[in-house]
């Protein structure tokens, strides 16, 4: 009996290409720096527009595309007060794994390490 007439590899090979699928759209949102710059910022928990654009050096239209793009995916929530709008993480893996990668490319490039904070944050909030 050949691989291809068994319904069990069958759904083995689909399983294993929607996992792949996922990955990419996980490394696909995280390609940009300056996503990468947002999720570290947002490690220690929930912030504004302003108080990022406060640290990270970009343009409010350009901010507001890549926050549209991790809240479009699923990487963060936000909520408003007032004239406020507030993101927050609200999938873990991405950060943990953004602060595993970016750890690791510090490590191995002998570059001077970012804030704790920015790397370590605690998982679980």
């Amino acid at each position: 009996m050949s691989k291809r007439s068994n319904p069990a590899n069958a759904a083995v090979v689909i399983e294993s290409e929607q996992v792949f699928e996922l990955a990419a759209e996980v490394f696909r949102v995280m390609s940009a720096p300056m996503r990468l710059k947002i999720i570290s910022h947002l490690c220690d928990g929930e912030r504004n527009v302003s108080y990022l654009l406060s640290k990270i050096e970009t343009t409010q239209p350009n901010m507001s595309q890549h926050l549209t793009t991790l809240y479009q995916a699923g990487v963060l929530g936000k909520r408003r007060e007032g004239v406020q709008v507030y993101y927050r993480i609200i999938d873990e893996r991405v950060a943990a794994l953004c602060r595993a990668v970016c750890t690791q490319i510090a490590a191995d490039a002998h570059f001077e390490p970012a804030p704790v904070s920015a790397i370590v944050a605690p998982l679980h909030r």
